[in-house]
């Protein structure tokens, strides 16, 4: 049996689906029995309960071959680092005490640095619990989702721009989430002797620009990239509702992407690269928002 955790989410889903279409036995866990009545029409088990709540989530991973989890990110948290740590200690106690011989960890590429990475310290902090409580541990440290630049399609058509913080024409590792919940679904079925970590990016790496002139091709109008400063950053991010310290954080993020400084770490890791390419995701969210629209 394996535990999945977020399956309500974009890579959970697609982790829980692969398995049970490998016709594995799988435990999803969901915050109540309503979230999960459709997995249990699929064939899945539901397990109510939440990651922050070691003693349930330790009850739930008795017995499982192996679980994907993740620290569902909450940017509404007045301190996002000290609430991921929280998450991050729970998760590593549930492991330690179920004795559950493998886990996958949903991470970053970045994930090797303590500190100057803005959120993605939370992915360090995550590893390092996750190392100490358990022998055998994959880490998917995956790029920057390509689902990120959902919130901005509306702009891309409607006005013919992409906002961004990113340096418009610098290519960074990016990845469609799909290809994050595949590649997580093969670690657990191929389960690691050790600690194993995959860095994540789709077929080639993308910038700005390059998503730019694909939304060109896909709307049949000119989108133009319009780079936000980075002095803008705490502005950008207070304006969606992040508070103070959590828009400060972001803003380290970008920096430090920009930079380079967030990148493969290469020594140690192995280097995957999904098959969905920007253009399919774009595709496909840009047809999902036409259908929601109709």
């Amino acid at each position: 049996m394996y535990v999945v955790a977020g399956a309500t989410g974009n890579t959970g889903s697609v982790v829980a689906e692969h398995l049970l279409a490998k016709a594995r036995p799988v435990t999803v866990i969901t915050r109540s029995e309503e979230k999960g009545r459709a997995w249990a029409s699929k064939g899945a088990k539901v397990a109510v309960g939440a990651l922050e709540d070691s003693e349930s989530l330790t009850r739930i991973l008795e017995g499982a071959e192996g679980a994907y989890l993740l620290t569902p990110p909450n940017f509404s948290a007045p301190d996002f680092l000290t609430e991921r740590k929280s998450i991050a200690e729970s998760i590593a106690r549930a492991v330690r005490d179920s004795g559950i011989p493998h886990v996958v960890l949903l991470s970053s590429i970045g994930a090797q640095h303590p500190s100057g990475t803005g959120p993605i310290v939370s992915a360090y902090i995550s590893e390092a619990a996750l190392e100490a409580a358990t022998k055998n541990v994959t880490f998917i440290r995956a790029g920057y989702f390509l689902e990120n630049w959902a919130p901005i399609l509306p702009a891309a058509k409607e006005n013919g721009i992409l906002p961004t913080l990113l340096i418009p024409d610098r290519k960074i590792p990016m990845i469609a989430t799909r290809d994050i919940g595949q590649v997580a679904a093969e670690s657990l079925l191929n389960p690691a002797r050790g600690r194993r970590v995959v860095e994540l990016a789709g077929p080639q790496e993308y910038s700005p620009e390059d998503i730019a002139a694909t939304l060109s091709t896909l709307l049949h109008r000119d989108v133009r990239v319009q780079a936000i400063p980075p002095s803008a950053g705490v502005e950008t991010f207070r304006s969606l509702g992040f508070s103070e310290a959590n828009a400060r954080l972001f803003q380290e993020m970008y920096a430090a992407i920009n930079s380079g400084f967030v990148d493969y770490e290469r020594q140690g890791a192995e280097l995957r690269r999904g098959t969905t390419s920007a253009e399919q995701v774009l595709k496909g969210m840009l047809g999902q928002a036409t259908r929601a629209g109709a």
